[in-house]
């Protein structure tokens, strides 16, 4: 029926148009210019005549009118009912970065016997790739690994978390637990090369459950987990059938101004009773170079990597207690932050043990940006320049230094005392991308072999995306 309509309309127009052209040669005009007044006739009255609705739609109102033409959810079986809604999940995001180390050691003689002649080095202290994501509105994912931890590839954190439930966001896999204020910064966005020495009593990444929370207005975080412990860098476990632990933390921010000035507290306990009833302690002088397969290469008598410098050795163990401290300030250009742990061990023979770390850093920025404090995690966070590394900026630039403590010496148990003392300079290029240039002075109480020295200079190049 519309054809023939638009077939009758058209012959009707054609022929006065025809009779419009005759008329305006008689008239004088050309027959060029009569045919073109007619088409613009046609043109006007075939507007008028047209239906409101086949006008009505706009460039934009296509892809949701024919979503054929723009996605493949589409019913093909009529064009009024096409699929215009498609959901947006599961949505994926790939991230990823790369640290780049190299390490410069001397040592005196009294330190090459205690540990052993450490060789110069370079590695890939972490390569990582991830991807994360919802998969609706309030479940959220991350599946990483790292190519080149030992293991590569191994395990980071690989979670889904289901975000405000009546127990806050709960997460399940393999992620860090809730102590340590230097173990739950990221080390993307850390001061240092490495963490301080407390870290070394972390139970870190671990297979398990958390649920968490934070009230950001009132400067408040809290977290609560369980888990396996041990697990290996695939996130299996190790061990017999124990193996458990617990871990919490709750951070307050205690004044803070209109300025950005921000002081920060916290508090943690973990409480593990460890698969195979052992435990073990140790930690090289803030820098490592992880052992790989080259390791057969290497001379004998001489270390293939950073070795600890302070060890317990296995302890046997019932249950361990950690208890951290910790407090933080932003304010300015200048950051600071410090923490304490504190380890008790109760073993199955012998008295129980106790050994502690302690470590307190500062910071400034040269170019004047300010050290932001992250609320939802209760951590200082990135630097961000203001002027980016090219023709207009020189990035952000920054100084700081960190004292840190380990004593792993308590009754029978002799892992020694490491102190160190490291000076930093940081150059952020822009967001993403940052060099660190590290100067570390070790002291070494050793039981056996008395007191040494080594000195460290370390540069860390990094990306992230």
């Amino acid at each position: 029926m519309f054809r023939q309509i638009t077939l009758m309309l058209f012959i009707t127009l054609y022929a006065g148009a025809s009779a419009t052209v005759q008329a305006q040669v008689t008239a004088g005009i050309t027959p060029c210019e009569a045919r073109i007044q007619a088409l613009e006739e046609e043109v006007a009255t075939l507007r008028q005549a047209t239906p409101a609705s086949m006008t009505s739609a706009t460039p934009t109102d296509l892809p949701s009118r024919h979503a054929s033409l723009w996605t493949s959810d589409y019913d093909s079986s009529t064009l009024d009912n096409p699929i215009v809604d498609a959901s947006k999940y599961p949505a994926v995001k790939m991230t990823g970065f790369f640290q780049a180390d190299a390490g410069w050691i001397h040592q005196n003689a009294a330190n090459r016997i205690a540990v052993g002649d450490i060789q110069d080095g370079a590695d890939f202290r972490r390569a990582r790739l991830a991807a994360t994501g919802d998969v609706a509105e309030n479940v959220g994912y991350m599946v990483e690994f790292d190519f080149g931890f030992p293991g590569r590839p191994s395990f980071m954190d690989v979670w889904l978390e289901v975000r405000d439930t009546r127990l806050g966001d709960v997460k399940v896999g393999q992620f860090r637990h809730p102590i340590g204020l230097g173990g739950l910064t990221s080390v993307k966005e850390l001061t240092f090369i490495e963490r301080g020495l407390p870290f070394a009593f972390l139970p870190f990444r671990q297979i398990g459950a958390m649920t968490s929370g934070a009230d950001e207005d009132a400067g408040r975080t809290w977290a609560l987990s369980g888990f396996r412990f041990p697990t290996d860098v695939f996130g299996g476990q190790i061990g017999d059938d124990g193996g458990y632990g617990l871990a919490t933390r709750l951070t307050q921010v205690v004044f803070e101004d209109a300025n950005g000035r921000v002081v920060h507290i916290g508090g943690a306990y973990s409480l593990i009773d460890p698969a195979n009833d052992a435990v073990r302690y140790r930690s090289q002088p803030e820098f490592f170079i992880a052992e790989t397969g080259g390791a057969a290469f290497v001379p004998a008598g001489v270390p293939s990597a950073v070795p600890p410098f302070v060890d317990t050795g296995v302890i046997a163990t019932k249950k361990s207690h950690l208890f951290g401290a910790e407090l933080a300030t932003t304010s300015g250009s200048f950051h600071a932050q410090s923490e304490f742990i504190h380890a008790i061990v109760n073993r199955n023979a012998g008295p129980t043990v106790s050994f502690s770390g302690v470590s307190v850093q500062a910071g400034y920025i040269l170019t004047g940006e300010h050290r932001p404090y992250n609320r939802k995690a209760g951590v200082l966070g990135r630097v961000v320049p203001t002027n980016d590394f090219g023709e207009c900026g020189c990035g952000a630039w920054e100084i700081a230094a960190r004292w840190s403590m380990l004593d792993l010496n308590n009754a029978d148990i002799r892992g020694g005392r490491l102190n160190t003392s490291t000076l930093g300079l940081n150059w952020y290029l822009n967001k993403f991308t940052k060099f660190q240039f590290n100067y570390i002075h070790a002291f070494l109480d050793n039981p056996v072999n008395g007191d040494s020295d080594a000195d460290i200079f370390a540069m860390r190049a990094q990306v992230d995306f």
